[in-house]
């Protein structure tokens, strides 16, 4: 039995690494910290140029990426900041090219892939950023913008500080 529990238990989770209970709450902590900070900043940019769309649906796993993998390369200033630009610009003119949605998604996010393997921005959630445009129609490239990259940014600012006054080093450095 304990045989059969060790060797399936991959399939649930087995495969995860341990992590403490005080990095579980230091990524918690950060995540709601950095949440709440981009979206109170962003809600009043918005507010103030007059702009609705003030949050992209998907910073919530930029921000697990973020503070809870900052060494992962995913979790990467430019891989989050130009992966989720790259991928709503992509979006937006795949609904725009493309007014079906069932072709516009799949081109869309297969696009926002290849885009960011050519810049070297992998980024998982920004393939949603990408998905999320169709799916809302978005035809205005000043999406991409705002709140895209200025999210992205702000989040990335926010995971910097977070993470160094915590003791995590972030972003990676050249060694």
């Amino acid at each position: 039995m304990k045989y059969l529990i060790r060797r399936y238990s991959f399939y649930f989770g087995g495969d995860q690494p341990e992590v403490s209970w005080s990095e579980r709450l230091r990524s918690c902590a950060g995540a709601f910290v950095g949440l709440i900070l981009v979206f109170t900043i962003a809600k009043l940019l918005g507010e103030l140029v007059g702009i609705d769309e003030w949050l992209m649906a998907s910073l919530g796993a930029s921000a697990l990426l973020v503070f809870a993998l900052p060494g992962s390369p995913m979790a990467q200033p430019w891989a989050v900041i130009a992966g989720n630009t790259l991928s709503a610009l992509i979006g937006v003119t795949a609904i725009t090219v493309m007014p079906e949605p069932l072709l516009a998604m799949p081109i869309a996010v297969s696009l926002s892939i290849m885009g960011m393997f050519v810049l070297r921005c992998l980024h998982p959630p920004a393939a949603a950023v990408a998905l999320i445009a169709v799916l809302g129609h978005i035809t205005h490239y000043c999406y991409a913008f705002f709140p895209v990259l200025l999210d992205s940014i702000l989040l990335v600012f926010v995971a910097g500080v977070y993470s160094n006054l915590t003791g995590k080093r972030y972003p990676n450095r050249p060694k």
